[in-house]
């Protein structure tokens, strides 16, 4: 873009201080103008940026960053914190492979503190980094944190309140970006309190609570007076607030109070998801709220329209609660995320969403199981990890009816490295006596959610993000396994080696490629998918113990992964056939393109064929025999 001839002066936080408020006004209007094009173009986080461009400016100009750590919670909504602090023009390279990245990320700026993406995590983040400042004696030092309200759902975030809380010396400022939703209006108690507070700072006449009639309202009330609200004073911490945080002169007045005040502070701003951008006004299904490659003028999506994986799992779950009463959904704020919106629209007193508290909705879960019925917990994989001690005690050791769905399992792609699903067959193969099932296409996403929701214990379906791959028909089914390739006749009498590749999952193309060129290579090779990752069935260990070498592919880390699993379960069957993996190494990727990140890792189809026939010939030598 050329037209922006404030924003384009603009190249620290300290740019911002020289402006008059007139031309700060003109300046948040820019960068809305700039965020629409640019994350149209790359896709991104747009509808969460576009409601805090004033609260990001008056952070940076009453606050002197990143002297005072300005922290994110959740991080997906600091692309204007990124654009002041140097990285404008970075974004046409947003979320692309070594490109920025869509969340605050240490390696690109001092300005970022942590590579905070998943939420509830930043107070604790701003207890302990005000603590260390105390304990090194550097008291003119404040700390920041922008912590939207759908993360004040979460139970780290209220722990770390009443530790931040005991510091009365200790210069803490919370800003809480209140704009009602997280992914959807934002749910629970605290969503009603904040409500509350809003009306009572404007008056009567919204009966609602929502922001976008709240914000005219708003900005005819003084600037933030201390108000001994109970939420937050019972703590012991001063509130201010609610600012409409789309008034610059009044959020500065609230945040210059704050940081004078010495000890924590509690900055109620109330803003507009999508602030300034009509599509995303007019959208009250947060389509806005991540976007993909669209028409900025319209919001349309220009993408190719496809089935996803997810639309798969939400159509059978639908089925099967219209056949089982007892069939009941759970989630943490991802009802539309996780394909749960026709499960709630059909099932509305059947859906549960307790907000960003993955921990209290497991443990939750294990409760509706307790009562007779058979909840299915639907969570992107990655925030699993923060609840396993939940996973592994309140459900594994009850041996409770709870089926766990993980999209966006394995690798992620654009997201990033917190975004990755590549923890959880290394996780949830834990806990004894769960079976976890992964589906190489939507025909066995179906069966794999029938079969696990018949089960007396815990289970877990996992699938990737994205378009839904062709159905692969096996040749022949078996009770423990799908032979998907396997020798003619002739070949079943020869000697040559014989190898067993077990698919575990999505990455069915690579594994066909490793069959088909240990084929081609002379080698007597079958291809397998396992009904269940774990347990490992003993058929599949038979078919293990009569091969020459076992290789096996996942779209997972390798440590604790399904072909580890496979691999002990062979060893404790006293077979020594040789196993090798075909597996994420344990490290946290950068973002890029699913098929870019895999192909770091040797999952691309050229590099899985060179690596099973080196693994082949070391084992064997150029003799097939």
């Amino acid at each position: 873009m050329t037209d922006l001839p404030i924003l384009s002066t603009v190249s620290s936080p300290a740019d911002l201080r020289s402006l008059d408020e007139p031309t700060m006004v003109r300046l948040a209007a820019e960068i809305r103008s700039f965020l629409v094009a640019e994350v149209s173009t790359t896709g991104g986080h747009l509808g969460p940026n576009l409601g805090v461009v004033e609260l990001t400016l008056a952070v940076h100009r009453v606050f002197t960053s990143p002297s005072d750590p300005v922290i994110f919670d959740t991080g997906h909504q600091a692309y204007v914190h990124k654009i002041v602090t140097g990285r404008r023009d970075l974004f046409d390279t947003l979320r692309q492979r070594d490109g920025l990245s869509g969340y605050p990320a240490r390696d690109e700026s001092p300005h970022d503190w942590t590579e905070s993406s998943h939420g509830s995590a930043s107070l604790s983040y701003a207890d302990g980094l005000a603590k260390a400042f105390a304990v090194t004696g550097q008291t003119d030092r404040r700390v920041v944190a922008v912590i939207g309200d759908g993360a004040l759902t979460g139970g780290m975030a209220w722990e770390a309140l009443e530790s931040i809380a005991e510091g009365v010396d200790r210069p803490v400022v919370i800003v809480v970006n209140d704009n009602g939703r997280s992914y959807r209006p934002t749910v629970g108690g605290l969503a009603h309190t904040l409500a509350a507070l809003r009306d009572r700072g404007v008056g009567r006449g919204t009966a609602s609570g929502h922001p976008r009639r709240l914000i005219h309202g708003l900005r005819h009330q003084p600037a933030g007076e201390v108000s001994p609200r109970t939420l937050f004073s019972d703590l012991g911490l001063t509130y201010l607030g609610p600012v409409d945080g789309h008034d610059l002169h009044a959020l500065e007045d609230a945040l210059r109070r704050a940081r004078d005040h010495g000890g924590p502070v509690i900055v109620h701003a109330v803003t507009e998801k999508g602030h300034g951008y009509a599509p995303a006004l007019a959208d009250d299904t947060d389509r806005m709220h991540c976007i993909g490659v669209t028409d900025p003028v319209t919001g349309e999506s220009r993408a190719q329209q496809t089935r996803h994986w997810t639309d798969v799992f939400a159509g059978e779950l639908v089925r099967l609660a219209e056949e089982r009463k007892d069939i009941v959904a759970v989630t943490a704020a991802m009802t539309d995320p996780t394909g749960l919106t026709m499960f709630a629209e059909r099932f509305p007193d059947r859906l549960f969403d307790v907000g960003i508290a993955e921990q209290h909705a497991v443990t939750s879960a294990a409760g509706l199981a307790l009562g007779g019925l058979h909840p299915v917990v639907a969570l992107y994989s990655t925030f699993l990890n923060r609840a396993f001690d939940q996973l592994l005690m309140d459900v594994g050791l009850l041996h409770l009816p709870v089926t766990f769905v993980l999209d966006r399992a394995g690798i992620t792609g654009p997201d990033g490295p917190s975004h990755n699903g590549m923890w959880d067959l290394s996780l949830t193969a834990v806990v004894p006596g769960i079976r976890i099932a992964t589906p190489r296409d939507g025909v066995r996403l179906i069966a794999a959610l029938d079969r696990c929701t018949s089960v007396t214990g815990p289970t877990v379906l996992r699938f990737p993000k994205g378009t839904l791959p062709p159905a692969v028909p096996a040749l022949r089914e078996t009770a423990d396994y799908d032979v998907l390739a396997e020798p003619d006749g002739d070949a079943e009498d020869t000697v040559a080696r014989r190898i067993l590749v077990v698919n575990y999952g999505a990455l069915t193309e690579q594994a066909f490629a490793a069959a088909e060129a240990l084929t081609d290579a002379g080698y007597v090779v079958t291809l397998i998918d396992p009904v269940w990752v774990t347990p490992v069935a003993d058929p599949v260990v038979d078919l293990a113990a009569d091969a020459d070498l076992v290789i096996t592919v996942e779209d997972n880390g390798v440590h604790g992964g399904a072909g580890q699993q496979l691999h002990r379960a062979l060893a404790t069957a006293e077979v020594d056939t040789p196993v090798r993996y075909l597996a994420e190494d344990q490290t946290f990727p950068t973002h890029g393109t699913r098929d870019e990140v895999l192909a770091d890792y040797g999952l691309d189809e050229a590099s899985v064929v060179r690596r099973v026939l080196d693994w082949a010939g070391h084992l064997f030598g150029d003799h097939r025999k």
